[in-house]
Order: structure tokens, then sequence, then C-alpha cells
């Protein structure tokens, strides 16, 4: 991951859109969840294997604000990045946009809470090095 952060590459299809022809506002949070997935995926893995390896770790969205800024509409291309704001003990923020080209069409910030059991438990050093930026 460097300062841009993750590029997801993605395509929107009719069933993302609304009676209108605009991509559906609950959309967004699917086209956003698949970058942050990539995003973990690109630096550790699976998802899967991580929750095993860490003995049951999840990854929860506790809070997310977004800015509508744009539509998009069908067949458009898009791409999702996501990039770290913030790392805390036991979550981190990641801002979020969905562009269509040089255009921002949605921003968003997302806290994700680190869970094991239901509880709150820190994020792994070795994930925590990971998706902090690149500062040279």
């Amino acid at each position: 991951m460097d300062e841009a952060g993750h590029a997801l590459p993605l395509r929107v299809y009719y069933e993302d859109t609304d009676f209108s022809g605009f991509v559906y506002h609950a959309s967004y949070l699917r086209f956003m969840e698949r970058g942050r997935t990539e995003l973990l995926r690109g630096l550790a893995g699976d998802q899967s294997d991580l929750h095993r390896e860490a003995r049951g770790l999840v990854f929860v969205v506790r809070k997310m604000a977004i800015d509508f800024r744009k539509p998009a509409y069908m067949d458009d291309q898009l791409v999702v990045r996501t990039m770290t704001r913030e790392l805390r003990g036991a979550s981190m923020t990641l801002a979020q946009e969905v562009r269509r080209g040089e255009d921002v069409l949605v921003a968003a910030d997302v806290t994700v809470a680190c869970v094991r059991d239901g509880r709150a438990v820190r994020l792994p050093d070795s994930l925590r090095a990971l998706l902090t930026p690149d500062q040279s």
C-alpha cells in the first residue's frame, strides 16, 4: 500500500442501480466493503485465513460517515480507493473514495473495530505494520 492506498476497479451493473438509472445509495456500501476486503487481502491474505490464524479475529464496521457527491450510472467504470487514516488500539479508520476518473463520487470515513468473541481486541502488530502508510 502506498500513500494513495489500495485501488479496486469495478464496473456498475444493472443490479447496482435503482429505477432512475443511478447507482442505488446502498450499492456504494457494497463497493466500499469490497475495497476494504481487497485491501486486507492484498496485505495479509484472505480474511478467512486471518480469522483462523488469529483465533477468531473479525472486523466490524463501528462508524461510517459518507458524503454522496455525484451519481454513478450503469456501465460506469469506477475505482474504490482505500487508505489508512488512523490506527488505534482496537480500531482503524479508513478513508475511502469511489471515483469515476478524477471525479470523487462518494467519500467516506469508516471506523472498523477488531473483535474476537464479541469483545474489542488490539489490532495484531503484524497487521498494524502493514496498514501503516509508507512514510518514505
